[in-house]
Order: C-alpha cells, then structure tokens, then sequence
C-alpha cells in the first residue's frame, strides 16, 4: 500500500491528509491510506450552500456528502475535519462560471475549482497539517520519470480525468498523490464494500455541483439578472433567421434548441458575437477550427521533443497538433472548439500541459 502513496519516510512515522469529497472514490483513497499504516487526515471542504443541492442525488459537496464522508472517517478511525471555504468558492468559482457565460464563453469550473479552491487550498491546510503529501481520488497518474513527477492519464480510460488537471503545477504534482489512477472503478467499488463502507454503491458525482438541476442557463439568469437580453440568430452572411432569448443560453457546437424553422439543412451555432448580442449559426462544416489561440499556458515538467496530442473537450479525443507562440495549430479540422475552454497538450499518455482557449480561426470551407 506504501507504494501507491509513494511516501519519502517509513509510512508508520509519516502523515497523509486525504481529500475527502464524500463518494466512493476517495473514501477508498482513505482507505488504502489507513492500510499503510500512517497517520490519516480526511478533510472536506465545505464549497457552497448545500441546502438544495442535498435534494438531488449525485452532486458533489453537498451536505449529505459531508456527512458520508465524517461517517466513512468514523469507521475508519482516522481525523476528520471540514473547512468552510463557500466564499471564496463563489468569488473564484461560480462568479466566474457566471461572468464567461455572459461574455459568450463555455467554461469549465470543475477545472477553475482545482486550480484554486481544492488543490491551492488543500495544499496549503495539508502543509499545515504538517503532512507528507495530500492524496484525492482523481483518475489519473502520477508517475517518477527522469526529471521527476509527471502527470499520465489514468489506466481506466473511462474514468480518466487529467484533461481536468492539466493546471496542475509542478510543485503540486510534487506534494500530491493519486492511488486511483492504476485501477479500474469496479475495483475501487469492490474495496469500498469489502471494508464495508456505506458509500460502496453511492452514485457517481454528476454535473456541475452547484448547479442544483443541471439547468446552468437558468444558474447564469438567476446570477446575472441583467445579461438575459433577447438578439438575433443570424446565418453566415448575417441574414436574421430566428431569436433568442439572451446569448449565456448558447455554447459553440450547439444544435438543439436553436428554435429555427424553414432552413435546408440543420445548423449549429458556429459563434457568439456578444457586442452585437448576436448568435451566429451554420453548417457543421463551419464549425471546422484550424487553430486556437491559448492563454494561461501551464506546463508540466519538461517538454519533450515529440509528436503531441490535443483535446479540446473533456469527451473529445486528442488529435495530433502543434503549439507555437500561444497558438494550437491542428493537423486536421477540429470541430467543437469553444473558446472559453481548455486545450490539454498530451505526449502519449502523459499530459505536458494546457491553456484556455480565448479566440479561434476557421478552417478553410469549400465553397
């Protein structure tokens, strides 16, 4: 068990805090690190007001979570505390998934909450608590490679989440530990009823955690009250073919709920023109992206001198790319390219890094 916390010190004289969200996934971690023999921290940020979100099973955080994961502690025996960190939760996290939605952009806050609130903040409460390292119950890997840690996608392809950690820095990487990301999620769930732990068959976290219903478009009304103002939908060549009711309804790539009758063929929304309060739409073909200016680049550790990889979307696949002087450039038309966005550079399995994507420029399209 020692190896999958990769501890410096005899596990019988180190501590490990573990990051405890309530699910399965990192009841486990816990787990596997009271196993080792050490010292084991649990703590669980308490993010936003939970009183709503208690009433829907699957999301994250929430006040029967917490108590999931004080009970889960119990019964291993181990330290549990909860920090309340709802403010600073709502300020970097939820204000700013409302902001991007109103300037016309498709964020990701489960990437904005661990660069921030989860792993900035667990860092520094489990340096405090004076431990050897902070683990969590993400899908991925960490892996010793010649200049030190790297960040590798996890063996469970469907589990996967490192297109969610590519903001991870090295220092971070350095402190942190991942004993999931070799196993698959039966396993993990076969360990929990095997220790006979209460949330071996609780449903997986779904959708953004505070976003009670899944509807975000009616979160970004309820937040920004004054953003909701009704424009056109346009073609191509500018030509009015239907309206909406306020732009943070749309994301790029959108089909569904378009409400556009008459038209030949079916359209997508190909941009938002937020100056203009205007949702441009067209063929899928316009959808084609031949490259992506990125911002707030992050890289993980060195990077290697080989053909990469990019995924634009947390579903998509990496296709093969270049990143020159802020821009992705990709070998091949990518569709779906949402400024707002991450793009996560890939070599191999490993992730070397990412951005936001902030502007994008067209494919050539045949007439």
């Amino acid at each position: 068990m020692e190896m999958l916390f990769q501890l410096d010190r005899p596990a019988a004289g180190a501590r490990i805090v573990v990051a405890m969200s309530g699910g399965v996934d990192s009841s486990v971690v816990a787990a596997l690190a009271a196993r080792t023999g050490a010292e084991v921290i649990g703590v669980t940020l308490q993010l936003y007001d939970h009183g709503e979100a208690t009433k829907r099973p699957g999301a994250c955080c929430a006040g029967q979570d917490i108590r999931d994961a004080r009970a889960v502690a119990d019964k291993l025996g181990i330290a549990h505390y909860v920090f309340d960190h709802e403010s600073r939760f709502r300020d970097s996290v939820i204000d700013r998934f409302a902001d991007d939605y109103v300037a016309g952009r498709t964020p990701i806050p489960c990437v904005r909450c661990n660069m921030g609130v989860k792993f900035t903040d667990l860092f520094a409460l489990a340096k405090e608590l004076g431990a050897d390292c902070l683990a969590t119950g993400h899908y991925v890997r960490r892996v010793i490679g010649p200049a030190g840690p790297e960040l590798h996608r996890a063996i469970d392809a469907a589990r996967d989440q490192s297109y969610f950690l590519f903001a991870t820095t090295d220092a971070q990487l350095d402190y942190l530990r991942f004993p999931l990301g070799g196993m698959e999620k039966p396993a993990v769930r076969a360990i929990a009823a095997e220790l006979g732990l209460g949330v071996a068959g609780k449903p997986d976290s779904q959708d953004i955690c505070f976003v009670p219903d899944g509807d975000y478009a009616s979160l970004v009304r309820k937040l920004r009250p004054d953003a909701a103002i009704a424009g056109d939908i346009v073609d191509l060549s500018g030509n009015v073919v239907g309206r909406h009711r306020g732009i943070l309804g749309f994301t790029i790539g959108q089909r569904r709920g378009l409400e556009i009758g008459g038209l030949a063929e079916p359209v997508y929304v190909v941009r938002l023109d937020v100056s203009a309060n205007r949702v441009i739409v067209g063929p899928k073909a316009a959808l084609g992206v031949a490259q992506a200016r990125l911002s707030e680049m992050n890289l993980i550790g060195p990077t290697p001198e080989v053909a990469i990889t990019a995924k634009v979307r947390s579903l998509a696949k990496p296709v093969p790319a270049r990143f020159e002087n802020d821009w992705l450039r990709f070998e091949a038309p990518e569709y779906g390219v949402a400024p707002g966005q991450a793009a996560v550079l890939y070599a191999g399995d490993r992730v070397i890094g990412g951005g936001w994507i902030e502007e994008t420029e067209p494919a050539l399209v045949a007439a």
